[in-house]
């Protein structure tokens, strides 16, 4: 597992947890890849970390420079049809907390 290099606080996260269903396991990967790659090029993004485990929960992080950066991610539109996507098919449940990120620190 790779962590995200984030700065020094304050910036924020967005912690999305999620249960995947069994639909559509191709179009999901693929997806995720490309919504990866997608976020990454977003002004403000600051990196990501993601697991799931092998009954298909989820826990993906994905961190930001401001809560306005946060909010245009949500709003693109290639981000907005993987959304609808994962609500119709890939996702049994989902939950998406943002949180302000105030203090860090790490074993390095």
């Amino acid at each position: 597992m790779f962590f995200a290099n984030t700065p020094e606080p304050p910036y924020y996260a967005c912690i999305f947890t999620s249960q995947r269903s069994d639909k559509d396991a191709a179009s999901y990967n693929s997806t995720a890849e490309f919504m990866d790659e997608l976020a990454a090029q977003q002004d403000g993004y600051l990196g990501v970390e993601s697991v799931r485990d092998q009954n298909g929960l989820g826990i993906t992080v994905s961190y930001w420079k401001s809560l306005d950066a946060i909010k245009l991610w949500k709003e693109n539109a290639a981000h907005k049809k993987a959304q609808e996507k994962g609500m119709k098919d890939w996702y049994s449940s989902y939950t998406t907390r943002i949180c302000k990120v105030e203090r860090d620190y790490t074993s390095k």
